[in-house]
């Protein structure tokens, strides 16, 4: 009867049946297991916070019952916080488990590392490497469980040559060690062998999920891999799945990076359930390819689709509005930002209107705007002015922004190139002369080299 429950309501009529009948008493140690296991099969169709809330109470009731909670017990309670997110009083349960003297079995550190990689990378990665010893010191890295755990839990925080090591010392590799390490590589930017692995999973006939999916998307858009790119789209269309709004994110992300606009747009078209992701994606890939008037008709219909904005869409659309030299709307949108749609303007958003006032030339306009921000003007306010000062050789409101950058960052040796350009523009060569002494005798300001890549043949 409990395995047959299918919601925590029928889990809970069940429990009550087995006291009122008097079965509870005869083998309570048994049956409250049983009762914690069913209840972590169906923490997962919990649908609300009061759920969460409800399902947890429920479960830390039912371990209390148990006189003396076996490492089976711990290892439920552990996985139960674990799926309601609540990784620290999983990991202390874990550690209670160890100062009972308790020995941990096969399902203890899977449950364990995944209430790791839900902590913040600062702490996440010392627990881990903790969790990695024991695992190690009881014998349990040769599990595939465990195994993946970890490589899981690396990936997601970037320690790529941990995971590696981990994958190529499994002899057990599967889906889900593949998937993480795509992840992996992808999160800590290492693109070619993201898609390398990819390519290695289709050839040994493992089916990538979505995340990998968009993951290797991600990868090449970020390379400019475009062809790489269709491969891995004609996979999703011949194996048959389902381009939800997660794929229809990459796959637009994808196009539109790699220049190839109507492809994004039919990539977005193609989604039945786009989110708010998905709408973003669009709107700055119209907004890299300078499609101003084009991004608002596509904002409007978010709007009325009844998607809420975030902070990324309005970055997009001030980006876009700034290209496309749409100042009135951008203003408009900027006003409205708070009032209108609820979203609070960040220093980027700043850094975009001043952007794009100093492209058209209203640079007082520009530093009023700079001045009445809450914290004042940042690099990104003070770096967008200084680039229109530099289109429009104005040498005065150039000084004061570089002043301020300086003042901020003085480690960016970017402005004073950029301050270089326009005295040498506007022939003022004592001015250019100076500014190159001053960076000269700033050891603290930096230089950042370009670089470009070509890979040819298989080879960077």
């Amino acid at each position: 009867m409990i395995n047959q429950c299918r919601n925590i309501r029928q889990l809970q009529q069940v429990h009550a049946y087995t006291i009122t009948t008097g079965a509870l008493p005869l083998n309570p140690v048994t049956i409250l297991n049983n009762i914690l296991v069913s209840l972590t099969n169906l923490i997962p169709n919990a649908n609300t916070c009061s759920d969460s809330i409800s399902s947890l109470t429920y479960a830390l009731s039912l371990f209390h019952s148990i006189a003396n909670p076996n490492t089976y017990s711990y290892n439920n309670l552990i996985r139960i916080h674990t799926l309601l997110s609540s990784p620290s009083s999983a990991l202390y349960n874990f550690v209670t488990l160890r100062r009972l003297s308790l020995a941990p079995d096969f399902h203890t550190f899977p449950f364990a590392i995944k209430a790791c990689s839900l902590l913040p990378s600062s702490s996440s990665i010392s627990i881990a490497l903790s969790l990695h010893s024991q695992a190690f010191k009881f014998g349990f890295l040769a599990d595939p469980f465990s195994l993946n755990a970890l490589i899981c839990v690396y990936s997601l925080h970037r320690r790529v040559h941990d995971a590696h090591k981990l994958f190529n010392e499994s002899s057990h590799r599967d889906v889900v060690s593949y998937n993480a390490m795509v992840h992996g590589y992808s999160n800590a930017k290492l693109c070619y062998e993201a898609i390398d692995l990819f390519n290695e999973m289709i050839r040994l006939g493992i089916s990538p999920d979505n995340i990998a999916l968009v993951n290797v998307l991600s990868a090449c858009a970020q390379t400019g891999e475009l062809e790489q790119g269709r491969i891995v789209h004609d996979y999703i269309i011949r194996n048959g799945i389902r381009i939800d709004s997660y794929l229809a994110t990459g796959l637009v992300d994808l196009y539109a990076k790699c220049g190839c606009l109507e492809n994004a747009r039919d990539a977005f078209e193609s989604c039945n359930d786009k989110d708010v992701f998905t709408w973003n994606a669009m709107l700055i890939g119209l907004a890299i390819h300078g499609k101003g008037s084009t991004l608002l008709d596509y904002f409007s219909r978010m709007i009325a689709a009844g998607v809420k904005p975030d902070g990324i869409t309005f970055l997009g659309v001030l980006v876009g509005c700034s290209h496309a030299g749409l100042v009135d709307e951008a203003r408009k949108l900027f006003n409205d930002m708070e009032s209108v749609y609820g979203v609070g303007r960040e220093h980027k958003h700043y850094g975009c209107m001043a952007d794009m006032l100093g492209r058209a030339g209203l640079l007082e306009e520009a530093v009023e705007m700079i001045k009445g921000m809450p914290s004042g003007g940042d690099v990104f306010a003070w770096g967008g002015l200084l680039g229109g000062c530099r289109i429009h050789g104005n040498v005065e409101v150039a000084k004061k922004a570089a002043q301020q950058i300086m003042k901020i960052k003085p480690e960016d040796g970017g402005v004073y190139s950029v301050m270089a350009n326009i005295y040498a523009h506007t022939e003022q060569w004592d001015d250019l002369a100076k500014i190159r002494r001053s960076f000269g005798a700033n050891r603290r300001a930096k230089k950042i080299n370009g670089l470009s890549s070509v890979r040819l043949d298989d080879v960077n």
